[in-house]
C-alpha cells in the first residue's frame, strides 16, 4: 500500500507556495522600486545592485512566515527594526516601501487571497511602524 506524503506545515510560508512565492514577492517588490519614479526616494536609500537584498528579503520573509529560518540563523538578534534603525525612515518613505510591498504582494497574487492580504497588512503596519 502505498503512504500518503507527509503534510505540509500549516504555516503562511507553505500554505502560500513556499520559497518561490516569496521570492516572486520580493523580486516584483525590488522591481518596482528601481522603475517606478513614485518610489524614487525609497530607492535612493537602497544600494544601486540590488541583487544583494532580492537575496535577503525573500529569505527574512520566509522565516517571518514559518518557513525555513536560516536568514535568523544568519542573523542572530536582528530584526527589520533594528536593520533599519540606522537610516532615517520618514511617514513618506515608510509608506513609498508599504505601498510597493502591497503591490508586489497583488501582482503575483498568492493563494489562499485573504491569507496574502493578511501577510501584506502587517508588513504595510511594520513598514509604517518605522517612519519618522
Amino acid at each position: 500500500m502505498e503512504q500518503p506524503a507527509p503534510a505540509l506545515p500549516n504555516t503562511p510560508f507553505h500554505r502560500l507556495g513556499g520559497a518561490p512565492i516569496f521570492e516572486a514577492i520580493a523580486n516584483r517588490f525590488y522591481d518596482l522600486m528601481d522603475e517606478d519614479p513614485a518610489y524614487a526616494r525609497l530607492r535612493a536609500m537602497h544600494a544601486a545592485d540590488l541583487d544583494p537584498m532580492r537575496r535577503s528579503l525573500p529569505r527574512f520573509l520566509a522565516g517571518w512566515a514559518g518557513g525555513p529560518r536560516d536568514w535568523f540563523e544568519a542573523n542572530p538578534g536582528r530584526c527589520m527594526m533594528s536593520l533599519h534603525k540606522p537610516f532615517t525612515i520618514d511617514h513618506a518613505v515608510a509608506g513609498q516601501w508599504a505601498e510597493a510591498m502591497q503591490r508586489a504582494i497583488a501582482d503575483v497574487a498568492p493563494e489562499p487571497a485573504d491569507m496574502a492580504k493578511a501577510m501584506g497588512d502587517v508588513l504595510v503596519d511594520m513598514a509604517r511602524g518605522m517612519g519618522r
